[in-house]
């Protein structure tokens, strides 16, 4: 954000304090340097993603469960977090790199990773079915 930007919305919250706060003229200037320097400070604090705070080494371990992810963006559960992403117009890299999750991050629980494996099997793909030649 530049500084134009800081100043214009330092006046518009200063403007709405005053028009619900009545205060001295004294205070004035120094409520005026609170926000800038508060709007400033949140700019540092910006990951350069909106100022997304990135999860902990814990969160991104509680996100997974065996029956579902959960999904940093709402805070939802999902089975498979790909289509949820996608909904957002994101893909999984991008999602993890905006959440700073590692590589191997699951895009899909394991319960169902292990159910939808299981009848993949059970219906006979991943083997190939060749019949010998006769000769």
């Amino acid at each position: 954000m530049s500084d134009a930007d800081h100043l214009r919305d330092t006046a518009h919250l200063v403007a709405a304090i005053l028009q619900r706060t009545p205060l001295p003229a004294d205070v004035i200037p120094d409520l005026v340097r609170g926000i800038h320097r508060a709007l400033e400070a949140v700019d540092e604090l910006d990951t350069g993603q909106a100022g997304i705070l990135r999860p902990s080494p814990e969160d991104i371990q509680r996100s997974i469960r065996p029956e579902f992810l959960i999904s940093f963006e709402d805070g939802r559960p999902y089975k498979v977090l790909k289509q949820h992403l996608r909904h957002l117009g994101m893909t999984a890299e991008t999602y993890r790199a905006k959440w700073g999750l590692p590589d191997d991050y699951p895009m899909v629980a394991a319960t169902y990773s292990r159910r939808r494996s299981r009848k993949a099997r059970d219906a006979g793909f991943g083997r190939h079915l060749r019949q010998p030649r006769a000769r």
